[in-house]
């Protein structure tokens, strides 16, 4: 069994060998413009730019394929000659789920580096991105930091790793030999990999391996979390950005809103997880306990994707896994990371959910339907108070809208602002609402029968080069707000502070309790609001759901 001591010793010679044949990991003069870098497997060519270098589809970790799928990530291969490193590395297998598209991949542990053109020797942060998918879709390259290098000054690295039934299967014959703890977080070994390999190569790109930020956005942002829970992550990052997803999240309803005793997208108990998981190899026949591990892994790719249910496929935590307690126990006694934390939400972020439900072919939320989520959710004693609150006059009579802003401010603001409440005293903690309600509509997807607002997922055209929003573009209010934006995540990225000069100020959630910044457009966009008093904080307090 190979231990992560010897991975860390073998790492280390592999890097001392490279030195002498490819020189010093920092180059000075014209080499801070080359488009070959070396890293501690291997050269890798990129491409050079006005303002920045990209290095894509870097291998990170073996190929996790036949004897390897499901087991703990390793090193990559070395290789001596320059690698092509002009491309992306594919996405992991997964079936489609809108806005991300299909793949099938399992050999898919690749990341990108983008880096300003004259960054050697300066010792830049480091920010690596985390994509969303509910755990289930997505890839490091769909969103291209393009905008955050040139104009924030940092080094992005954006990582693919596994997902769904190849990333967090959990199962008792997949235990031991070369996997680490146990299974079930192969997903989140990766992302941890990616961070090892982000220590030993960010210098050779210009950034600075002391000075790391993870950040991502939904399951990303979740991830994020995750990993400030996780002891195995300990000391690989030193900031941390949730977007969309606030650590002390933990319930997802039902479309018709009912409780799911299994929220998709969430981290499952290790005992539910192993259930599951034996499930599935009983359905594609591999039941044996003695065989189960061989069989799974002799199955095609595309029968296990088939049978394994999308955003069911989620993290697990407890025995002595990679997570070794209930995520929010962890925030909840302390026993996280302590860096600072910039949290935030989308104002109508769950518009999304019944945009998409249109798309898929249902028809547009009606009154009744709405009434009955509302009581299917917080029952029909707490229906009259939350509607009371909510009067569907106040949104025009579009139930949608009204449904909405309850389940944001039920799902998203409350644990926002409890994770900014929890965390305050202990480390500085950032807390931000985006609030675009005219932000470009995803390309490619009719838009549903009500303004979406600022939906999931908008945010992120304001800070990336984003497939989901090609061809889109951001009016000029828009762009000053992007470039605010990339200034804030940049800044943090840099102090853990997100103010500066010219940039309005940002109190920390200690200085401000119930508060969090505003980022809209407009002369007055950027500013703090009682976040607590717009969401009805006191009411979701008291009602059960």
């Amino acid at each position: 069994m190979r231990t992560r001591d010897a991975v860390a010793a073998a790492a280390a010679g592999l890097a001392a060998g490279l030195l002498l044949v490819f020189g010093a990991a920092r180059p000075t003069g014209r080499a801070a413009e080359t488009s070959v870098v070396a890293t501690e497997s291997g050269p890798v060519r990129g491409t050079v730019t006005g303002a920045r270098r990209d290095f894509l589809g870097i291998p990170y970790a073996a190929p996790p394929v036949r004897e390897r799928r499901w087991t703990s990530p390793s090193p990559p291969e070395r290789w001596t000659r320059p690698r092509d490193a002009r491309r992306p590395g594919p996405s992991c297998a997964q079936l489609e789920l809108p806005p991300s598209k299909a793949g099938d991949a399992e050999d898919c542990l690749y990341l990108n580096v983008t880096t300003p053109r004259r960054a050697a020797g300066r010792r830049l942060p480091v920010m690596v991105w985390f994509h969303g998918g509910g755990f289930s879709a997505g890839s490091g390259s769909e969103n291209r930091a393009t905008d955050l290098v040139s104009r924030g000054g940092v080094v992005v690295v954006t990582v693919n790793y596994r997902l769904g039934v190849f990333g967090f299967l959990a199962h008792p014959a997949l235990d031991g030999g070369a996997v680490w703890r146990r299974s079930g977080d192969f997903g989140l070994e990766d992302q941890q990999a990616a961070l090892r390999w982000v220590r030993g190569n960010a210098a050779a790109f210009g950034g600075d391996p002391g000075n790391v930020t993870i950040f991502g956005q939904w399951s990303g942002g979740k991830a994020v979390c995750l990993q400030m829970a996780s002891p195995e992550a300990a000391g690989l990052f030193h900031r941390a950005i949730t977007m969309s997803n606030p650590c002390l999240l933990h319930k997802v309803p039902k479309a018709d809103g009912s409780p799911d005793p299994t929220p998709l997208g969430m981290p499952r108990p290790r005992a539910e997880a192993e259930r599951q998981g034996l499930g599935l190899a009983r359905e594609v026949g591999c039941g044996d306990p003695v065989t189960a591990a061989a069989c799974l892994r002799g199955k095609p790719a595309a029968l296990l994707l088939r049978k394994a249910p999308q955003l069911e496929f989620t993290p697990a935590y407890g025995g002595g896994g990679v997570l070794p307690l209930d995520p929010i126990k962890a925030f909840e006694t302390g026993r996280i990371a302590a860096v600072p934390l910039m949290v935030g939400i989308n104002r109508d972020a769950y518009r999304t959910s019944d945009a998409f439900l249109e798309a898929s072919g249902f028809k547009p939320l009606t009154e009744d339907r709405y009434r009955a989520r509302v009581r299917n959710f917080v029952g029909a004693r707490g229906a009259e108070r939350v509607m009371g609150r909510y009067p569907l006059k106040r949104y025009g009579g579009v139930p949608s809208l009204a449904w909405s802003a309850e389940a944001t401010d039920a799902l998203l603001a409350r644990p926002m602002l409890d994770t900014v409440h929890l965390l305050s005293a202990r480390i500085p903690v950032y807390g931000y609402e985006f609030a675009d309600e005219n932000a470009p509509w995803y390309a490619g997807l009719a838009k549903p029968s009500f303004p979406p607002g600022s939906f999931q997922d908008s945010e992120l055209q304001y800070l990336f080069d984003s497939d989901f929003f090609r061809g889109r573009a951001l009016a000029p209010a828009q762009r000053a707000l992007s470039e605010q934006m990339i200034g804030y995540w940049s800044r943090f990225a840099r102090t853990g502070d997100p103010n500066g000069p010219g940039a309005p100020v940002w109190r920390p959630g200690g200085a401000d309790p119930g508060g969090a910044q505003l980022l809209a457009p407009g002369p007055d966009g950027i500013r703090p609001v009682p976040l607590a008093r717009e969401h009805h904080y006191s009411l979701w307090r008291s009602v059960r759901y």
